[in-house]
């Protein structure tokens, strides 16, 4: 097991303190953003371990204008039934924002404040060009790429984090999960952070990541999953893992699976497709990948992939199809791979000199290379025809939406100080179903 960096000891020491020794611990922390149900709209999350007062935001077009607020509400957080690491989650939802606009806040209460930060509101409409920087699998110990994810946030408009925390958020009565969002907050307190779960946090029927993550449309996070729109694209967030932690309720599985379809219904709607022709759907464990862990994503009847087993009901892929989804982004396996267009293992490539042109099927990507405790995943000596790049660095891929035409990536390895290991575009002029499930 590797061990423990010091602070950790100190975090868990000054939480006994706090409920040994009657010390107040008021001061906000772990603050992170996220996007609210509309453009309009930012949602601020903070963590102390004392109740406080009423929670505030208070922002402002400048430093020295920081002149409006705004109260949310706070829940009491008890990890596994284990009082004395009880702490309360504030969360504070900001509307009527100005398109594009700049903001400076901060948060807290009349037991105290925390540091100004500033974000940017979301532009309007889908004339602009998000740039999104995606991974998974980013751990406490081991976050190698943390540093320079910390040093680029002025490179971003949001991240999406695809799933597992920490490793693991529940550890040391939670006390790894705090560490953990104090270390992301650099990059969480300016960009809003978007996020879908992983195995990682499946102690306690996830309780973890419902906690500590206010995401649109299920701010009090009993679903774990959503959806939200951003320039001319449509964004989907599900969890992999109603597939594999049946002892919380095979319900929630049924439940995802109706929401999804009519998530993906309304999208693809002439007239809102129209608008945001790009879907594009991040949950943690791939339908595809060429490891050799023995994951779901190495069989040949994936669960993600092709559904619960004989019946194949609540499979995806098919999903995938009859509604055109473009991008499917995924992590769980602790490497890069980039995957030719694909459906039911077989590949659809737009043409052989430009196989992301007009491509038959959706483009898979995994990234979970961002660094935890676990180390790499290796791969297989021979890739199915279907993997298309691949790559063991410990790093990060770079998302820019240009247009409803044009998307770019860039696989950043932080191993190789920052280098392009690997980039492509995909190019789509028509936005539609494949028409190869036999859907309509």
């Amino acid at each position: 097991m590797p061990r423990r960096p010091y602070f950790h000891l100190v975090a868990t020491f000054l939480a006994y303190l706090q409920y040994a020794h009657g010390i107040l611990y008021a001061q906000p922390e772990q603050i992170h953003l996220s996007y609210g149900r509309d453009p309009s709209s930012m949602i601020v999350t903070w963590n102390t371990y004392n109740d406080t007062k009423i929670p505030v935001v208070k922002y402002g077009s400048s430093p020295l204008a920081v002149n409006q607020q705004v109260t949310g509400y706070s829940t009491h957080f008890v990890d596994g039934g284990t009082e004395h690491r009880a702490q309360y989650i504030h969360r504070v939802v900001i509307t009527g924002l100005t398109p594009g606009q700049k903001y400076f806040y901060h948060c807290g209460s009349d037991d105290g404040w925390s540091d100004p930060f500033s974000f940017t509101a979301m532009p309007e409409g889908t004339e602009w060009s998000p740039r999104i920087v995606m991974f998974g699998d980013l751990g406490n110990v081991n976050a190698q790429s943390l540093p320079r994810l910390q040093s680029e946030v002025d490179m971003y408009d949001a991240v999406l984090h695809i799933g597992d925390f920490a490793y693991d958020m529940d550890k040391n009565q939670s006390a790894v999960g705090d560490a953990f969002m104090r270390q992301i907050q650099p990059i969480a307190a300016y960009l809003p952070y978007m996020t879908c779960p992983g195995n990682h946090e499946n102690s306690y029927n996830f309780s973890n990541y419902k906690n500590r993550f206010t995401m649109p449309s299920d701010e009090q996070s009993d679903r774990m999953f959503f959806s939200f729109d951003i320039g001319p694209a449509h964004i989907i967030s599900f969890s992999t893992e109603y597939y594999f932690y049946v002892n919380y309720g095979i319900s929630q599985l049924v439940r995802q699976y109706e929401w999804l379809e009519q998530d993906l219904k309304e999208a693809s709607l002439p007239e809102n497709r129209a608008k945001r022709p790009w879907i594009i759907t991040m949950g943690h464990r791939p339908m595809y990948c060429s490891n050799t862990d023995n994951d779901d994503c190495t069989h040949l009847e994936s669960l993600v992939r092709t559904g619960i087993p004989k019946l194949h009901v609540n499979g995806l892929e098919d999903m995938f199809d009859r509604y055109g989804v473009d991008l499917a982004v995924w992590a769980h396996e602790h490497s890069y791979e980039r995957f030719w267009p694909v459906f039911n293992r077989t590949v659809y490539n737009g043409s052989y000199d430009q196989p992301y042109t007009n491509p038959g099927a959706p483009v898979h990507l995994i990234t979970g290379s961002a660094g935890c405790s676990e180390r790499h995943d290796n791969f297989a000596k021979d890739a199915g025809p279907w993997s298309a790049f691949r790559n063991l660095d410990y790093g990060y891929t770079r998302m820019t939406i240009h247009n409803s035409t044009h998307i770019s990536f860039e696989q950043v390895s932080d191993d190789k100080k920052g280098q392009i290991v690997d980039s492509f575009k995909l190019i789509k002029d028509r936005h539609e179903s494949y028409g190869l499930s036999g859907g309509n």
